[in-house]
């Protein structure tokens, strides 16, 4: 059942993607060579940096991962988010590793690593990259098509129908204008989500009271609610990994530096950091207090463990009044929409910058680079709708989120710090780093999947598995290093 009015609902719908799609098209005309395209000419200011970062990191399966969050860990959920913003700040703030990857003026993190470890190694975090960024990104288009089919009442028949039509939206604009297109349109979509959600997180506390929420949150969850540590129900492991992944996905998340190498200074590129921190906290307080909301409103039973990210959804449908779902529809492909573009052009620019690099050699001209840009992102496109129809998510969102990023998190970060700050850093240690960083959360994500071995990575859990993963690939970064002495530059 659903309150979704496919008149004036979907008109909402309508406009607003019409609106959006002829914004990205229109600034299309701005773009002259691969430069443009890729890293919007490095022009990009404070305000506009912020709103583009902020719109890019909260999409439909960002929002519902963390709901689901709410719905299982009441305010405890949040602690990522927590994490998230600290580690932002003081990145921002000290410039660590962000003011030395500016100033280099590259395109791509691998891109750096060539004039420390080689064209190898670089060649090598490429791949590394696109495996766990494309991975990671795979499950959006299903999260955002199980949300409309949710919220909007569609039939599920229809799934594949709605997620390929979201899919052929953002491509649209996003292979014409590239990043240019992506900050346009991630400045509107900012906008539209921030009224969309601010509005449905009044509605649910106008309708169920605060002091009320928090009562049936304390009698369903108890302490724990509030407490990650309380009685391990949240887990040290998971805060450990949570303040980990934190760290490294603000230094090495290519969606994410890529706002700081198209930002038009060093100085601008920190303040962007500094400035969108209170928005990585917000990215998960907000979806937390409606999936709180949702947990008081269905109560714990109707849901079950594998469910419970269909919960919010679900309360939208049945509460939100003609017009306003409508609005917060639109806000939530509005981010959705924004996520996508970024992540699309994100793993192209590595595919075609770093994969690449061995066969065009940078000497293609801007219009040979322009069209290949556009084809990976089209390819990109027909990857993650395949991806997103067969592959069975199991257990939490977010945890499958974490383990996917790890694959390439754990390795990049420590390349990129020992490329900045340490000296004996050579290609040995990259290397190292980078097999040992993608071999244990590939080795999680497949194990799962085979019956024998089951049961024993239940037991050992995705937290420890990505914990570990760091401290292997800072400890092979090291001993490799140090077992072949890096005397001369690598060439």
């Amino acid at each position: 059942m659903t309150n979704f009015d496919f008149f004036i609902d979907g008109g909402i719908v309508v406009l607003y993607l019409v609106g959006t799609i002829a914004a990205g098209l229109w600034v299309r005309r701005y773009v002259r060579n691969v430069n443009d395209f890729l890293v919007a000419g490095r022009s990009v200011d404070l305000y506009l940096g912020i709103a583009s970062l902020a719109a890019t990191e909260f999409g439909i399966a960002t929002c519902m991962a963390n709901a689901e969050l709410g719905f299982k860990y009441g305010f405890a959920g949040i602690t990522p988010g927590i994490a998230l913003a600290f580690a932002m700040f003081v990145v921002g703030y000290t410039g660590f590793c962000v003011k030395p990857l500016r100033d280099k003026q590259v395109i791509t993190l691998p891109e750096l690593f060539e004039d420390k470890f080689g064209a190898r190694v670089r060649w090598a975090s490429g791949v590394v990259i696109v495996l766990g960024g494309l991975l990671n990104m795979g499950v959006f288009l299903r999260q955002a098509g199980n949300f409309l089919t949710t919220v909007c009442g569609f039939d599920m028949a229809y799934l594949e129908i709605v997620m390929t039509l979201i899919l052929l939206g953002v491509a649209a604009y996003t292979i014409l204008g590239g990043m240019i297109s992506v900050f346009i349109t991630d400045y509107i979509q900012f906008v539209v989500m921030s009224i969309g959600l601010i509005a449905v997180v009044f509605l649910v506390v106008y309708q169920f009271g605060w002091i009320d929420m928090l009562s049936s949150l304390d009698q369903i969850r108890g302490p724990v609610a509030y407490n990650p540590f309380e009685d391990d129900t949240y887990g040290l492991d998971r805060i450990l990994l949570d303040v980990l992944l934190a760290f490294a996905s603000i230094l090495t998340w290519q969606t994410i530096i890529s706002r700081v190498l198209s930002a038009k200074d060093t100085k601008t590129a920190k303040h962007i950091f500094i400035g969108t921190s209170p928005f990585m906290l917000a990215r998960f307080a907000i979806p937390a207090i409606l999936g709180i909301a949702a947990l008081h409103y269905f109560g714990p039973d109707k849901f079950t463990d594998s469910e419970a990210i269909l919960a919010m959804p679900t309360m939208f449908a049945q509460l939100l009044p003609v017009g306003l779902i409508g609005i917060v529809v639109a806000a939530m492909l509005a981010a959705d929409m924004s996520t996508n573009s970024s992540y699309m052009i994100a793993w192209s620019s590595v595919i075609y910058n770093d994969i690449m690099k061995p066969i065009h050699k940078g000497l293609w001209s801007d219009a040979k680079g322009l069209r290949w840009n556009r084809i990976l992102i089209a390819l990109i496109g027909i990857f993650l709708l395949l991806y997103g129809l067969w592959y069975p998510l199991k257990g939490d969102l977010w945890v499958y989120l974490q383990v996917t990023g790890t694959i390439y998190l754990s390795s990049m970060s420590v390349l990129l710090i020992a490329a900045c700050y340490w000296k004996p850093a050579n290609n040995w240690g990259a290397i190292a780093a980078i097999a040992i960083g993608c071999a244990i959360p590939m080795s999680y994500l497949i194990l799962q999947e085979v019956s024998v071995t089951q049961e024993w990575i239940l037991e050992v859990g995705p937290y420890k598995f990505g914990a570990i993963t760091y401290f292997a690939a800072t400890l092979a970064m090291i001993i490799g290093s140090l077992i072949k002495p890096s005397t001369k530059k690598t060439k």
